[in-house]
Parts: C-alpha cells; sequence; structure tokens
C-alpha cells in the first residue's frame, strides 16, 4: 500500500502505513473471471438534486453526501456503461423506502433516515437502472444481508465484484466485508465511492484495502476489467 499516492494518504500517518505493510496487509486480492458491479444506494437521497455542499444539501435530504457524490457518479457512469457493453451483470442494492416498522437500532442511530419524501429514494438519472437490470431492495448496511445477491451471484457463476457507490463507511465498506467472508474477490473504485466525511472516507478505504479488497481509481479498475476481457475473447479463440 507503500507507493502510489492513495486516497489516505494525507490521513493515515506514513509509520501507521509502514506498520501495516510490515504486518503484510494489503497485499493484490486479484481478481476472478465473472465480474458484476454493485451500484449502491446511488439513489437522490444520498446526492441532492443536484451538485451543492453537504451542508446545504443535507437541507433538502438528511442523508445526503452533497457535492461528493456527484463526483463520483461520472466514475459510476463509465463502469456502468463498460458492463452493458460487456454484458455482465450490473446490480442495484438500493435503500428500501421506510415504514413504520422499520424502526430499529440503525433507524435511531441515524433518524433522518426515516424522514426521506418518496422522491429522495428514485435511483439518479446518470446511474439508473435498465429493464431486466436486479434490484435489490434492502434493510440494513450490506447488500447481502436480508437479500437473495449471494444466491444470484452464485446462479450467475459471478466470483468478482466491483463494488460502487455510498456511503464508503457504511453500506459500501459492509458490503465488501460480507464479500470477503462469501470468498467474492472485489476491487472498490476510490472515486467511484463516496461518502459524507471526507476522513472516513479515506480511513474506511485505507482499511478495505488493508484487508477486504483492491482499491484503485477508476481508470485503473477500467484497465483491469479490459484486461479481463481481452482473455477471455483470447480463451473462447482457442
Amino acid at each position: 500500500m507503500i507507493g502510489a499516492k492513495q486516497p489516505w494518504d494525507d490521513v493515515i500517518s506514513l509509520d501507521e502505513r509502514e506498520t501495516y505493510a510490515l504486518a503484510g496487509l494489503g497485499g493484490a486480492a486479484g481478481f476472478g473471471k465473472r465480474p458484476a458491479l454493485l451500484v449502491i444506494d446511488v439513489q437522490y437521497r444520498s446526492v441532492g438534486n443536484r451538485p451543492m455542499p453537504i451542508r446545504q444539501a443535507i437541507k433538502q435530504y438528511p442523508t445526503s453526501c452533497g457535492e461528493a457524490g456527484w463526483h463520483a457518479i461520472a466514475y459510476i457512469a463509465e463502469l456502468v456503461r463498460l458492463f452493458r457493453e460487456k454484458k455482465w451483470p450490473v446490480i442495484f442494492p438500493h435503500v428500501a423506502r421506510k415504514v413504520g416498522q422499520d424502526h430499529g437500532a440503525f433507524s435511531a442511530k441515524i433518524p433522518g433516515i426515516m424522514r426521506i419524501p418518496s422522491e429522495g429514494y428514485e435511483f439518479v438519472r446518470e446511474v439508473a437502472p435498465e429493464p431486466g437490470e436486479l434490484l435489490l431492495p434492502k434493510t440494513q448496511a450490506s447488500a447481502f444481508f436480508g437479500t437473495p445477491l449471494a444466491t444470484y451471484l452464485i446462479g450467475a457463476c459471478v466470483d468478482s465484484l466491483v463494488v460502487t457507490g455510498c456511503t464508503t463507511s457504511g453500506c459500501v465498506r459492509a458490503s465488501v466485508v460480507d464479500a470477503c467472508a462469501l470468498n467474492f474477490k472485489s476491487i472498490v473504485p476510490s472515486d467511484a465511492v463516496y461518502d459524507r466525511s471526507p476522513t472516513s472516507h479515506a480511513v474506511n478505504l485505507f482499511d478495505i484495502a488493508s484487508k477486504y479488497a483492491d482499491v484503485m481509481p477508476t481508470q485503473a479498475a477500467i484497465e483491469r476489467l479490459h484486461a479481463l476481457s481481452d482473455d477471455q475473447t483470447e480463451d473462447q479463440r482457442t
């Protein structure tokens, strides 16, 4: 994890990063042969209806990440286009609309989640699902908890995931941890995930890269995916 500039370099001290490296944390996990793309919670409730500073954005939706979300959407859109072009699965785990029985430990910690109007749950147009793509409403942070995601991935012979969306410290992290526990290899494009806190974003990317998934910019992820696609084409020829 020490070398090229990383999103966490200005937050995690060099001494700490060197300690992790000496312990052998942060090595490359690698990737599989059949990827799927997760677009997690990219709804207007997480970005607002237009780019704006976060303190302005949370006046519209308390769960908004503001401009950070809109910055990431451009990168998420690139990945969505690539996966559709390659006919690889694009999956949309998303926060289900909250109703009375959803009151619990999660909503107690984040009461604003219960005050989102219905339009906030709509998918952001730039990366909205197309007909036939899998929509997974969820009530907890992980895209796997209480959903048929693992069953779908196994049925589709998916062995690896590219995880995008929000928040880096919440639903993205929880989904990546569960994916690792289920032996799915993951890439987290660092500029295609977002959070309301830049510090939390950086620290969680560091932790994810240390233990659970490979973290890299979207462009590097796209290059890896193109290489995977080229390898598959060569395999088909032989």
